[in-house]
């Protein structure tokens, strides 16, 4: 249950993609400002130099991309997906192996590269502040789980997903690189503390709504969210103590009917140039090792990849491996 499900009421009614003619393909992705940018820098680029129709569809939902796989009828050619789910479904068979004679892996962060998947972009989980409406803003994950010192609410995640379980360990005084495997119990113990004090977030848009508007005048953020309000005008402080990376990656379903166009899509879309596009647009970082050369060295001090000093890398395949056992505890703990 991730973003996804969060959606697949709204999505219920959408008709499957794959009616598109067999010259055309279908990149299917979350919606909003970042689908925007995805379509200007990536799909139609590809669709004018490679001269296939690029369709798009979303938003991205694993129930229907399953489906899709096991009925044999593949609507969809390349989905961004979350970073962890790349990496089971890649297991579970659910995924085309990608063609690494088209993909040039020797290009892009090996952080977020896999036999099924490559990174689309990357983010991290940042500490996010409402200054003109509180007196003080939290600089460290410790602060932000402080009510005392930093009283009101604080707004999350609220999917089962990296970040929210990492922050509350970090702010319990694990060490990053003590880190995994997750200490649940303690995990749950902390986030008890502030439970009460917690506004959910499911989405970019909500999550920027609730800081804007100081309903949780501080929380974790997606730091693009945190630099696109501040180009609004909100006058908004980002810590990036420690710093929580994940990632959203590409995959191709397995069973396509245009594996060819799916994996020279891809590699436009991972790209030097497409990924610094994409970036300076979004405020995420590119995983094309050669795209910071290509963008303005003073809009890069906003991405992850400057914010490294205390970076933590939420660990992919952990939580590939757990995600449902972590999602069900997460849940019920929610739902008390």
């Amino acid at each position: 249950m991730t973003r996804s499900l969060a959606i697949a009421v709204v999505t219920a009614g959408l008709v499957f993609a794959g009616a598109a003619a067999a010259q055309d393909m279908v990149f299917t992705s979350w919606g909003g400002t970042t689908q925007d940018a995805q379509k200007e820098y990536w799909a139609d680029t590809f669709s004018k130099t490679a001269n296939v129709n690029v369709t798009e569809d979303g938003p991205t939902d694993y129930g229907k991309l399953k489906a899709m796989v096991e009925a044999t009828a593949v609507g969809w050619d390349v989905v961004d997906v979350e970073g962890d789910y790349a990496v089971q479904a890649g297991s579970k068979g659910l995924l085309e192996k990608l063609d690494f004679s088209v993909i040039d892996k020797s290009k892009l962060d090996p952080r977020f590269v896999t036999d099924y998947s490559v990174g689309s972009f990357y983010y991290s989980f940042v500490i996010g502040c409402n200054k003109d409406a509180v007196d003080a803003c939290p600089q460290s994950w410790a602060d932000l789980f402080d009510t005392k010192k930093f009283p009101g609410k604080r707004t999350f995640y609220k999917w089962s997903a990296p970040g929210v379980i990492e922050a509350a360990l970090l702010a319990d005084g694990v060490p990053a690189d003590k880190l995994y495997p997750l200490d649940l119990d303690r995990a749950f113990k902390k986030l008890d503390t502030i439970k009460s004090d917690i506004v959910w977030w499911d989405s970019g848009a909500q999550s920027q709504q609730l800081l804007a508007s100081a309903e949780a005048p501080y929380g974790s953020f997606w730091n693009g969210r945190l630099t696109a309000l501040a180009q609004t005008g909100v006058n908004v402080e980002t810590s990036w103590t420690n710093n929580i990376t994940a990632a959203d990656a590409l995959v191709v379903p397995k069973g396509t009917k245009n594996k060819e166009a799916a994996m020279k899509f891809i590699a436009n879309a991972t790209s030097a140039d497409a990924q610094a596009k994409f970036a300076a647009k979004t405020s995420y970082a590119p995983i094309n090792l050669g795209s910071p050369a290509l963008m303005d060295p003073a809009l890069r001090k906003s991405l992850p990849d400057q914010q490294a000093a205390t970076q933590v890398n939420a660990d992919m395949n952990y939580w590939a491996q757990h995600r449902d056992e972590i999602g069900t505890r997460w849940y019920a703990w929610q739902a008390k």
